[in-house]
């Protein structure tokens, strides 16, 4: 059978103040400008994930897309969503909870956790703002 790619689109919403305690406070706006709020900012998140897989005979399908969503929400949404990154997800403790970190942990949370092979993840963090991670 044909290896397929197929992919489904989640959302989420998460704070997170971007900041590195090495930095001095000038140099930490001077490079995340307003993303260093101390009060930390939030942001509407669309997490695509990409399982691929050999098409099934029996459903036609590589997977479940409604299991997909299930198992995203199960073992990482769950874990993120309406949560402030920096303080409630112990992952960010010491590491800056840039879009590129996130979606590196949110691969570590799905990581043989779906059917199919885990192929892709693409995190918009804005509707122009987007990182995408195959793995390492």
């Amino acid at each position: 059978m044909p290896t397929v790619t197929v992919t489904r689109r989640v959302h989420f919403n998460a704070a997170h103040r971007l900041h590195n305690p090495a930095f001095s406070d000038d140099e930490n706006v001077r490079i995340f400008g307003l993303c260093n709020n101390p009060n930390y900012h939030g942001h509407n998140y669309e997490l695509e994930v990409s399982v691929e897989g050999e098409i099934d005979p029996a459903t036609g399908y590589v997977a479940d897309l409604g299991e997909v969503k299930r198992l995203v929400v199960e073992h990482a949404l769950r874990y993120l969503d309406h949560k402030n990154l920096n303080l409630d997800v112990p992952e960010f403790r010491d590491l800056n909870p840039t879009t590129e970190n996130l979606v590196v942990v949110i691969w570590e949370l799905l990581e043989g956790r779906l059917p199919g092979k885990l192929k892709q993840l693409v995190l918009w963090e804005t509707p122009r703002n987007r990182v995408e991670y195959s793995g390492s």
